[in-house]
């Protein structure tokens, strides 16, 4: 399957021109079709994914640090925290724009697949396309709700980290970071479902791609 890095002007094209079936066109004409996008875009769905968990994970990790400080230059740890901070807010709406791209092309592309259903003379032509575009919208939903699930999970673990970034800012001395060793738990909570929650959609993508691959 041709991948998108070759065409890298033509993607340039359609992010300028802001239309997506000017851009699915383009494509189309240099023989990469809706299904390849939607692929490629489902791929780097669940890799975004992977990498905003491993994120979360090192945010939590660095939180830990912080809160157990014993010794040396508590501002240098706030700001190490506060910069692992800005990038878990950039892989979470990395995550988000990923999700909104997988939508968008097989939005197109299961338009496409309906009306083309339709031009069918051939009833068992026609019915057996329906039976697997019913199939492949069936998968697609549920890895759909999968990413939903995950995607859901980024603010309730995220508005935590920023509060005690925000506290730390004000009160950078050893006592009241301390004091934020109760809040230790339910944040790892939070982080514990989105880890669990981007795992899933993670496996969701896996079986999808696969399906669609061994077609």
């Amino acid at each position: 399957m041709k991948t998108l890095r070759f065409v890298f002007p033509l993607v340039m094209i359609g992010l300028v021109a802001g239309c997506s079936t000017l851009y699915y066109g383009a494509m189309e004409k240099v023989g990469i079709h809706k299904r390849d996008i939607m692929v490629d875009r489902v791929k780097e769905a669940r890799d975004t994914q992977n990498d905003a968990k491993q994120q979360f994970v090192t945010a939590m990790e660095q939180f830990k640090s912080v809160v157990d400080f014993q010794s040396g230059d508590l501002e240098e740890a706030y700001n190490r925290f506060n910069n692992t901070l800005q990038k878990t807010e950039a892989r979470a709406a990395s995550v988000r724009d990923r999700i909104r791209a997988v939508e968008d092309v097989s939005d197109a592309l299961f338009d496409e697949w309906r009306a083309e259903i339709r031009q069918y003379n051939s009833d068992s032509l026609r019915n057996a396309s329906q039976r697997k575009y019913d199939l492949t919208r069936q998968k697609y939903t549920e890895l759909m709700e999968a990413m939903k699930r995950a995607e859901a999970t980024l603010e309730p673990a995220l508005i935590p980290l920023r509060d005690q970034v925000l506290f730390m800012k004000h009160n950078l001395n050893a006592r009241a970071i301390a004091g934020l060793s109760g809040e230790v738990s339910t944040i790892q909570a939070n982080v514990d479902t989105l880890v669990r929650d981007m795992e899933s959609a993670i496996a969701q993508a896996d079986s999808f791609i696969a399906s669609l691959e061994s077609e």
